[in-house]
């Protein structure tokens, strides 16, 4: 068992960049051969192509052979919950984009601290809480980095969320129902304040770069459901140590495991979240 350090380290973020990078190439390079690609259904609009495959089977490779105690849980492959500490990683957030040909999509890539895990040598955690952040866009090579307590980077510059401090200002990115349509008559409510009484709404397909791009304050807020664990952990790290507020829509879970999300800065974040409990 590593030592309680051993989960908030440079090792291991510098492990999650590693895996980011080397995923990275691996979609770029069946990027530039897109009609060869085999792609398979999951269910409906959800699907996994070889590169996904490849690129996560790359990521599991390096992490285990560089944090061979803590536990792996990955989109494709499944994996096992960590007894102090567990990855969570997409290869490929974005999917449907990168089939496409959209250039905009990323590896997603979190490092999860189990309650009563000691972080950084400290007190116990005392929930749940995602320690490390690793979002890797390809298309503009940007790395989104940060952990727990110390901050967060956009390319090793530190980054933080946005100073908009009233709604009607906020521009904000959500995702729309496209899988799982069984919370669609609470989300279009939603989804028509927003219109209404912000300054714009853009929905781009990626739930790690919406809030990897909330956390560095391109956007001021962010809220989608029907989600996974994968497409928000990272994210999840990168908002909260930028400064901003990620929690689940539902006031459920320590973090939005469960994919119910609202993220943004700490002016809007309680207005963000009374608009969308308006709609039980």
């Amino acid at each position: 068992m590593p030592s309680s350090q051993h989960f908030l380290s440079a090792d291991c973020l510098d492990a999650a960049v590693t895996a980011a990078h080397a995923a990275a190439a691996i979609l770029q390079t069946h990027a530039m051969r897109r009609a060869d690609l085999v792609v398979d259904h999951k269910m409906r609009n959800d699907l996994v192509s070889q590169a996904d495959r490849e690129a996560e089977q790359a990521i599991i490779e390096i992490l285990r052979e560089r944090t061979p105690d803590i536990g792996i849980l990955a989109e494709e492959s499944g994996g096992q919950r960590g007894a102090r500490a567990t990855w969570c990683i997409d290869p490929l957030d974005g999917t449907t984009n990168f089939i496409s040909g959209i250039p905009h999509y990323a590896v997603s890539i979190a490092l999860i601290g189990h309650e009563g895990c000691r972080a950084s040598g400290g007190e116990p955690l005392p929930q749940d809480t995602p320690l490390i952040g690793v979002v890797y866009d390809p298309n503009r090579e940007e790395l989104f980095s940060s952990l727990y307590g110390l901050g967060a980077w956009l390319n090793g510059r530190r980054i933080q969320c946005s100073a908009t401090t009233t709604l009607d200002r906020a521009v904000l990115a959500t995702g729309f129902p496209f899988r799982d349509f069984s919370f669609e008559s609470r989300y279009m409510p939603t989804l028509s304040d927003a219109i209404h009484t912000t300054r714009g709404i853009r929905r781009l397909g990626s739930a790690a770069l919406d809030l990897a791009w909330t956390a560095c304050g391109r956007y001021d807020g962010y809220w989608e459901m029907g989600l996974a664990p994968w497409d928000v952990a990272a994210g999840t790290a990168l908002v909260r140590a930028a400064g901003g507020v990620c929690e689940d829509i539902r006031h459920q879970e320590p973090w939005p495991e469960g994919g119910y999300v609202y993220a943004a800065n700490q002016h809007i974040a309680t207005a963000l979240d009374d608009m969308i409990n308006r709609h039980p």
